[in-house]
């Protein structure tokens, strides 16, 4: 089948000025790529570790508990909360409330900020909380 090359082409993302709220919505899908391809590598890891032995499981432990891990670590779980609190704002839409544009970049901001926060609550409770 041929294009009609007269035929006008649909409004693309270079037309449309980006806010907050269409952001987040592509941060959602990216978090959630991202706990599927890490996340699930990781716990398959985990996983495989604990059932093959003690030497097994203590590579992973050894590599978990690496600083360097870190790296890993901190944006896997800010991945988590910044999907799982998008993916409660993305209910809320699909049950029709949110719409208004001031209350969708709100939630947007809101969301983002909430997830770096309880991000950083978790890391200090496990870095210095269980410590005490």
């Amino acid at each position: 089948m041929t294009r009609n090359p007269d035929r006008p082409l649909s409004p693309h993302l270079t037309i449309w000025k980006w806010g907050p709220h269409m952001a987040i919505s592509i941060l959602h899908r990216i978090t959630g790529v991202g706990l599927a391809l890490v996340g699930m590598g990781l716990f398959t890891w985990w996983l495989v570790a604990a059932a093959s032995g003690a030497e097994a499981y203590g590579t992973f432990a050894g590599w978990a508990s690496w600083k360097w891990a870190l790296l890993v670590w901190v944006p896997l779980s800010w991945a988590f909360f910044q999907h799982t609190l998008s993916g409660m704002r993305h209910f809320v839409m699909d049950a029709g409330a949110g719409f208004a544009l001031d209350t969708n970049k709100f939630w947007a901001w809101a969301v983002l900020a909430l997830a770096l926060v309880l991000t950083a609550l978790l890391w200090a409770w496990i870095i210095y909380g269980r410590a005490a």
